[in-house]
């Protein structure tokens, strides 16, 4: 990629989701050297599609943009010529990832979200692959130098998988800018005065450092979750001084620091924060879904992500979306633009990003892990930073995360179906609830109810 190029074509696949990939044009038409890109978007449902092009279309005009916009139905041309290629898809929509949280919820494995690692975000990722696979194909012959940038979960095994057939990509996700923004909200530091080392996994990385100027904030820090949230009598409760965190308020961020019981206890026995929210994290260990009553302890509001999808008012959450971009547009925190921009323009920015660690960007995790560590971009593209070693106790941890990623990994390069059973069995929250031959039958349903979306290797006899 060269810095010369100066009406990049991004192509967006996937783009007729309710909210983000709108959002995201929104951020590329934020920096001045992108208001002249080709915005590609493309999906297989022309609705949804349409819907999105109208709105970024009245976006491009409110603001007398001189960006040319496309909307195609048509995947190869889409990618004909991509300069960056964007991927937000899930495939099989909310049908399939309904299979992804009740079948194991049948069995006793309780997902608040499901689309990380466990059951569903195995299965998540298995139906995506000959998506993906027909993608990098494509792009082979059409595309051959485009940046790909994966916003799609469960972000490790596709963003590891997408690398390792070829395509070079970054994964991107936000949970290192929200949970370090709702870290300095926490400690009330201007969030601008903050310096903070971060690395690990997706979901499952690791705040190593969080200073103001040479001030360590981590002592304040612990000092500040001991009194929010305090284990008392077999339950962990919830102090604050700031608002009400009950119900639905609790609920509308997954950032918001009102319901921080299981990173707290993670912090406690570990020494270090984590950068996915409780609800969602609690799901990656053995420690907090094993009962009904202890969930609730650790989780005391209820979160499910399927039914909050299930719940979108698609059409109200486009149209509140183009009323702020009209009003102010200015980027979010996502990084995808800021890539986008760096790579066109030389200018140098710093991301996370989700790589492979085959060069070695944390010394103690295997080199088939995809990792997330801080990044530099530029007209170079996006360049790892080496880490060096974990603390050992966070290695650890991630490494029963990756266990489960690598091998569903393994499941879709190799064709071998066992490689399936192996990931879910090494799940650690399904392997602390489940024997394993409860195990062999949850994942048999599952390959049933996905077989139709799964690589033709992986189906049921």
């Amino acid at each position: 990629m060269a810095s010369t190029i100066l009406r990049p074509k991004i192509t967006i696949i996937g783009a007729g989701g309710y909210v983000f990939p709108f959002r995201l044009i929104g951020d590329l038409l934020s920096f001045p050297a992108l208001r002249d890109a080709t915005l590609c978007l493309m999906d297989i449902d022309e609705t949804r599609l349409t819907r999105v092009a109208k709105v970024s279309q009245e976006l491009i005009t409110h603001h007398g943009l001189g960006a040319t916009l496309e909307a195609t139905t048509d995947r190869r041309e889409a990618l004909r010529d991509a300069d960056f290629v964007i991927i937000t898809f899930q495939v099989g929509g909310l049908d399939a990832y309904r299979h992804d949280v009740e079948i194991p919820r049948r069995y006793g494995v309780d997902q608040t979200v499901g689309d990380t690692i466990g059951p569903g975000g195995v299965f998540r990722f298995l139906r995506s692959v000959p998506a993906y696979h027909g993608i990098v194909e494509d792009a082979r012959e059409l595309c051959p130098n485009a940046q790909f940038i994966n916003y799609a979960n469960p972000m490790a095994m596709a963003t590891g998988y997408l690398n390792a057939i070829g395509a070079p990509t970054v994964g991107l996700c936000h949970s290192v800018q929200g949970t370090t923004r709702m870290l300095a909200r926490t400690l009330d530091v201007p969030y601008e005065e903050v310096a903070y080392r971060c690395a690990g996994i997706n979901h499952q990385a690791w705040v190593l450092e969080f200073r103001q100027g040479r001030t360590d904030l981590y002592p304040r820090l612990r000092e500040e979750m001991a009194r929010r949230h305090v284990r008392s009598h077999g339950a962990e409760k919830l102090i604050t001084d700031d608002g009400d965190h009950s119900g639905a308020a609790a609920a509308a961020s997954n950032y918001e620091g009102g319901n921080e019981q299981v990173r707290t206890a993670l912090m406690n026995m570990f020494g270090y924060f984590e950068t996915e929210s409780s609800h969602h994290a609690s799901e990656y260990l053995p420690y907090f879904r094993k009962n009904a009553e202890l969930i609730k302890e650790y989780i005391p509001q209820r979160w499910d992500y399927y039914e909050i999808c299930s719940a979108h008012d698609e059409a109200g959450d486009l149209g509140a979306q183009l009323d702020r971009l009209k009003a102010e547009l200015s980027p979010s925190v996502e990084y995808g633009a800021s890539i986008v921009n760096s790579m066109v323009t030389g200018e140098l920015s710093v991301i996370h990003g989700n790589v492979p660690n085959r060069d070695g960007a944390i010394s103690n995790l295997p080199p088939d892990a995809c990792v997330e560590v801080p990044c530099l971009v530029d007209a170079s593209g996006v360049q790892p930073t080496t880490m060096g070693a974990l603390p050992p106790q966070l290695a650890a941890l991630n490494r029963t995360n990756i266990a489960v990623q690598t091998l569903a990994v393994e499941a879709a390069l190799t064709g071998n179906r066992e490689h399936v059973y192996h990931a879910v069995a090494l799940d650690p929250l399904t392997a602390a609830l489940l024997d394993l031959d409860q195990i062999r039958a949850m994942t048999d349903e599952l390959l049933a109810a996905h077989a139709p979306l799964l690589p033709e290797a992986l189906r049921p006899a």
